[in-house]
């Protein structure tokens, strides 16, 4: 009866608003179900996945996915997200919770920012993703083409190796999707447009979540699945909706007001981690 409307604000919210998004799934699990972090993470991880495939699936033929790449950072995550899985279940829950509310923060920030510095890229979401757009300047670790197509060579496979390594390892320690990771430092690296890095960040998302998920069930991490299956449809409820609705508000002000959020949140879970919440 819970997990279902959770999962809808997730869905909505990733809808809306794009990379960094699902973010929010974890905490609210913890909060709405009373869950540990390394109990919501799993939960949130298939959620996850299902609105990352979902909209990889709408971006498909509607924008440039990079898929090699993605599959490249999935590949690199097999090895990585297992690692995540394992360190989250030996570090102190209170140091994990903490951690959490620190990426959380960063992710705010760097939202804020953008929608300052950036405002035209923060309608650019995942649900509605269409087109190539404008490329940037060309990347020097992953060079890109006239066409827009990355150039494959030693230096650029070990890059989008690592993007996938560092994005594994955090969401098998976290829980989270990682998207916050895979399009800012494909942006950094490469000449992507941010329409193609978004939707190729949803392909290496979903790869990614359902690889830490797995890695979380083989480690005997528990899995609520009674409410797992209303949480997923719930937050592909709520992608759909999101859909529906981000062309007509999705911007900087939104970005900014869901900025606003995550720092709150982060807050929260770090006095909560330190006992005094």
């Amino acid at each position: 009866m819970i997990a279902a409307p959770l999962g809808v604000i997730v869905g909505l919210v990733l809808g809306l608003t794009g990379a960094g998004g699902s973010i929010l799934a974890v905490p609210l699990l913890m909060a709405g179900m009373g869950w540990t972090l390394p109990q919501a993470a799993p939960v949130a991880l298939l959620a996850v996945c299902a609105a990352a495939t979902f909209g990889t699936i709408v971006a498909w033929d509607r924008t440039h996915v990079r898929f090699r790449a993605a599959a490249l950072m999935g590949l690199v995550a097999v090895v990585t997200a297992p690692m995540g899985v394992r360190a989250a279940s030996i570090l102190p829950l209170p140091l994990l919770t903490l951690l959490f509310a620190a990426v959380l923060g960063l992710v705010g920030v760097r939202l804020l920012v953008q929608a300052v510095r950036t405002p035209a890229e923060a309608g650019i979401v995942r649900a509605t993703v269409a087109g190539e757009g404008p490329m940037t300047a060309p990347g020097h670790w992953i060079p890109v083409n006239a066409h827009g197509r990355i150039v494959w060579g030693p230096r650029t496979a070990a890059t989008v190796g690592g993007i996938g390594a560092v994005t594994g390892f955090i969401a098998g320690l976290l829980g989270v999707g990682g998207g916050f990771v895979i399009v800012p430092a494909l942006r950094m690296a490469s000449g992507l447009s941010m329409h193609s890095a978004v939707a190729t960040s949803l392909m290496a998302i979903a790869l990614i979540s359902a690889i830490a998920a797995a890695g979380a069930v083989a480690q005997g991490v528990p899995v609520d699945w009674s409410a797992a299956p209303a949480f997923v449809l719930g937050a592909l409820a709520g992608m759909y909706g999101g859909r529906k609705l981000a062309p007509r508000i999705a911007g900087p002000r939104l970005q900014q007001g869901f900025a606003v959020v995550m720092l709150v949140v982060a807050v929260g879970l770090a006095l909560r981690a330190m006992g005094l919440l």
